[in-house]
C-alpha cells in the first residue's frame, strides 16, 4: 500500500502542468547531506508519518455475491491509515522553490482524493477512495519544527500532505450454502393421543439475500 500511494503522488506531481519536466521528484528524508549531494532542481516527497485513523474505523462487513445476487464471503471492514509527507521544494534561489511550492500547493488543491488513474493494484482492489488533504494544521502531538529537528535540518516551507488510504484486512469468511429444504416439525404426546408432523416448504431466497 505505502508503495503505492508513493509511486501515486510521485506520478501525480509528475503529471502535472505547473512542474516542469526536467524538475526531480524525490522521497528522500531531506537532511543536511541529502541537500548538499542534489544537484538539480527537485520536489522531495517525504513520508515522515503512519498512523491509522481510528476515527474510521468500521467493524461491519462488506459482502461478495455470486451471479444469482446469493452472498458468498463476507470480508471486514477496511482499517484506514493516515499517510503524512513533508513536501520540499529545491532549487538554487528561494523565489524559484516558493514558486514551486505554488505550483505542487495547486496540483494538491485540485483533488479530493487521488484521481482513479494512479490508484492501483492493492488499493485499487478496495474500491474505496484514497483521500487527498494539503496544509491543514498539524496534530496537537506534532509539530513540523520537530520533523525538521529529528532530520538535522534547518527549517524550510514546506507543505504537509496527507493521503488517507483504505487498507484491506487480507482475508474474508465464507458463508454457508442457501437454505434449499423447507422447514419440519414433529409433535408426538402419545398419552393424549396426538403424534403429528407438520412441514413448511421452503421458498426461493429472495435476490438480495
Amino acid at each position: 500500500m505505502i508503495g503505492e500511494i508513493d509511486d501515486a503522488i510521485r506520478a501525480l506531481v509528475k503529471a502535472s502542468d505547473g512542474i516542469a519536466a526536467d524538475i526531480d521528484v524525490a522521497l528522500d528524508a531531506p537532511t543536511k547531506d541529502w541537500a548538499a549531494r542534489r544537484n538539480a532542481p527537485t520536489v522531495d516527497l517525504f513520508l515522515y508519518d503512519i498512523r491509522e485513523d481510528t476515527k474510521r474505523r468500521e467493524y461491519g462487513f462488506s459482502e461478495r455475491r455470486d451471479d444469482r445476487g446469493l452472498v458468498t464471503q463476507r470480508t471486514p471492514a477496511p482499517r484506514y491509515f493516515k499517510l503524512s509527507y513533508l513536501v520540499t521544494a529545491w532549487t538554487q534561489r528561494p523565489d524559484d522553490e516558493h514558486r514551486l511550492l505554488d505550483a505542487l500547493l495547486r496540483c494538491f488543491l485540485r483533488y479530493d482524493a487521488i484521481p482513479d488513474a494512479f490508484v492501483v493494484e492493492t488499493l485499487a482492489a478496495t474500491g474505496l477512495p484514497c483521500s487527498l488533504s494539503v496544509a491543514q494544521p498539524p496534530p496537537e502531538d506534532r509539530a513540523f519544527a520537530d520533523v525538521w529537528s529529528s532530520l538535522g535540518g534547518e527549517l524550510k516551507p514546506s507543505l504537509d500532505l496527507v493521503i488517507t488510504a483504505p487498507v484491506a484486512r487480507g482475508f474474508s469468511y465464507p458463508v454457508g450454502p442457501p437454505v434449499t429444504a423447507g422447514v419440519e416439525a414433529q409433535f408426538s404426546a402419545p398419552a393424549f393421543g396426538i403424534d403429528e408432523s407438520a412441514a413448511h416448504a421452503a421458498s426461493a431466497p429472495p435476490s438480495g439475500s
